[in-house]
């Protein structure tokens, strides 16, 4: 169990950090950049449940839960024999996704254009965390070419953006509906 009694610890102060294996590595190296754009991910869903009530509002504080333990795992690196058995994402937890995805999915006419982030507040701020995962899995695939990773935590990152994309059309379909683009719509305007 994580106990802070103090926030401060100076370690940091030069530009490193630990991982949660003890070793210290660069503030801007790729695997705290992963982390970190989780972790940024999991804001935007904080705000998301601002703007929402019910199973979404509950689904999301599953999601920032998982996104905990995402960053745990991408903050862990995998060592052989390690002194004690690193948090690690897991296929159920994907599969959850899925299953939220398949069951908001039911209810949405299918897409003929693309979707514009907009509509209501929180379907905006569904997409701005959509957005956000998306990075956070390109720091992910990154990270990938570079050290071994957990391959579940990139798949869980790119379910999680679909998931929020689906989400953001779900939340809209009651209100105003998907804001659709229209290509080269203003191109002939002056």
């Amino acid at each position: 169990m994580v106990k802070l009694t103090k926030i401060y610890t100076r370690t940091g102060d030069k530009g490193t950090t630990g991982l949660g294996d003890g070793t210290r590595v660069a503030k801007h190296g790729p695997r705290v950049s992963a982390y970190g754009a989780v972790d940024e991910a999991n804001a935007v869903v904080g705000l998301v449940r601002l703007h929402v009530t019910g199973e979404l509002d509950r689904e999301l504080a599953r999601v920032q839960n998982d996104l905990f333990d995402l960053g745990a795992d991408l903050c862990t690196p995998e060592i052989e024999d390690p002194p004690y058995p690193p948090l690690r994402i897991g296929e159920a937890q994907i599969q959850w996704l899925e299953s939220c995805i398949d069951r908001m999915n039911q209810d949405l006419p299918t897409l003929r254009s693309f979707v514009l982030p907009g509509g209501t507040s929180a379907a905006a701020y569904l997409h701005l965390g959509r957005t956000v995962a998306r990075r956070a899995e390109r720091d992910i695939s990154a990270l990938a070419e570079e050290e071994s990773i957990n391959p579940l935590t990139l798949q869980y990152m790119n379910r999680l953006s679909d998931y929020l994309f689906v989400a953001a059309r779900w939340v809209n379909k009651d209100a105003a509906g998907d804001v659709l683009w229209v290509p080269g719509k203003n191109r002939e305007e002056s």
